[in-house]
């Protein structure tokens, strides 16, 4: 008896000693000193281990007018985290039979065209899921992201994105890759992308506070966190919620903590939850294969070597362990979703200030925490080469709006207006304001606007009616009187690229 009950202390003792010290006695007032430096208003975050959660639970609040505090059920955008959802469906439909991950996109879509002819005959489903068809990151997202288009037209303009890169060789983040790989789905299916991944992966494993479709959420619940940002004010601004179920299969996926568990555990379990089977385990296994390499050089700053791609998620190496993950950007809110097999170990994070990266710095104190990484304040780290990015910035915008409007154009406001063409995007239209300003407006952003007020030269300040696409400093090509064309540049969150709008004659 005094055997067995020592190996009862043993085994408690051992089973407590898996939750680190920072996860048990520290976390919390590390959240809510991360909270107040980095301006984020809320923060919910779910920890499971061995099958059991940890911690599921919110800090801050949801609207800061409101104070309404966040909990384990407060809904946010989980953005990019959607691509797995996306992914998944689809290398199940490829267990099944129904479709083949390597059929290429033009066996469902005979129409369906990218840049190069070479590149249209080969391109897969494969190829869709891992980023590989050579394009840059965000490439053509400020024409897609939050736009009137249709999923058919955004998919019917991917034929005008100019690849920089190699064909199956150079990785570039590509949201509409994802919308295309997800339009499959109810060519074999009969079911739309949102009713699938409703139907076999959402409703399965009881996820019942998830919405697959974003527009309109905040009819569905009463508990959605609002969405913020301090990017070009320094100061935190609401800012419209993301309206872009047209990237569906790419982004639209709203869920809180609470459900995210679920997904946790059935990832951490071979696709069982609860010991039922949900998902086959080759479809898990298909999912984490790694399709294209991103990185093979050793970080400087975290325990890691290799990373690359599968479908709809990252994989890695994190102090000799496994590590799959993915992160999501929406406006005014970023996440990101994590697991280690191999630790049995899972975390989510949600957030509504999408300007910082303390939902990444928490991300890796807990698993520095779990995985026996000598401690290093992530978020201190962090924080340092942000404020000073966004010091110069804030100086920069000061420095544009000592002058702005200050001195005339050089030609008279008439011959800066009129309607100006993007191959990509389309058409906006300039018009003149009083005080020598300009205004545009974009065909497919119908409530997007910006205005102009004249710099020096050729340049001009833009600010627009939603602080997400920016504030800069922008040229207006000139050919003698005449202007020819207008270079427009919007935040990099949206899209690195800028535009060259050419001038329509009368």
């Amino acid at each position: 008896m005094k055997i067995y009950f020592w190996i009862l202390i043993l085994a408690f003792g051992s089973s407590r000693a898996q939750t680190p010290d920072f996860v048990k006695n520290e976390l919390d007032s590390y959240v809510k000193k991360g909270l107040k430096q980095w301006d984020l208003p809320g923060l919910a975050i779910v920890i499971v281990k061995d099958g059991k959660v940890v911690i599921s639970k919110g800090f801050g609040v949801k609207d800061i007018e409101t104070k309404s505090p966040v909990d384990e059920n407060t809904h946010f955008f989980i953005a990019s985290n959607t691509k797995l959802f996306t992914g998944t469906a689809l290398a199940w439909l490829a267990y099944q039979k129904k479709l083949n991950l390597n059929d290429p996109i033009s066996k469902y879509y005979p129409e369906y065209r990218l840049y190069d002819s070479l590149s249209t005959l080969q391109v897969s489903i494969r190829d869709m899921l891992s980023h590989r068809i050579g394009t840059k990151t965000f490439q053509g997202d400020f024409t897609f992201w939050n736009t009137s288009l249709t999923r058919e037209e955004i998919m019917g303009k991917m034929k005008l994105l100019k690849p920089t890169g190699v064909f199956r060789q150079d990785y570039g983040y590509c949201n509409s890759c994802f919308l295309t790989a997800g339009q499959i789905i109810p060519k074999v299916t009969n079911d739309s992308w949102e009713q699938f991944v409703e139907k076999n992966i959402v409703a399965p494993l009881g996820i019942t506070q998830t919405f697959v479709a974003s527009n309109g959420v905040r009819n569905k619940t009463n508990n959605m966190a609002v969405p913020y940002t301090t990017s070009f004010t320094g100061k935190l601004q609401r800012v419209p919620d993301d309206n872009w179920d047209n990237l569906g299969p790419a982004a639209s996926i709203v869920s809180n903590v609470k459900d995210l568990t679920k997904w946790l555990l059935m990832q951490l379990d071979s696709g069982r939850l609860a010991g039922k089977q949900i998902l086959p385990w080759p479809v898990i296994q298909t999912t984490r294969d790694v399709q294209i390499v991103t990185h093979s050089r050793k970080s400087g700053y975290l325990p890691m070597h290799f990373t690359g791609y599968g479908l709809g998620l990252f994989a890695g190496d994190y102090n000799g362990k496994q590590l799959f993950w993915h992160t999501g950007g929406a406006a005014g809110m970023v996440s990101n979703v994590c697991f280690v097999p191999e630790e049995n170990l899972g975390i989510a994070i949600l957030t509504n200030n999408d300007n910082q990266s303390f939902f990444e710095a928490l991300r890796y104190m807990v698993l520095d925490a779990y995985l026996g990484v000598p401690k290093t304040d992530r978020s201190e780290f962090f924080y340092r080469p942000f404020a000073d990015g966004e010091k110069k910035q804030a100086q920069e915008i000061a420095n544009w709006e000592k002058i702005a409007g200050k001195a005339n154009p050089p030609l008279p406001l008439e011959a800066f207006t009129g309607k100006f063409s993007n191959p990509i995007y389309g058409n906006i239209t300039i018009t003149g304001l009083p005080k020598n300003q300009l205004e545009i407006r974009f065909e497919h952003h119908p409530e997007l606007i910006a205005t102009l007020q004249y710099l020096s030269e050729k340049e001009w300040l833009i600010r627009f009616n939603n602080i997400e696409y920016g504030i800069y400093k922008v040229p207006f090509e000139q050919n003698g009187s005449r202007i020819t064309g207008f270079e427009l540049k919007v935040n990099d969150f949206i899209e690195y690229d800028t535009y060259l709008f050419t001038k329509q004659s009368n």
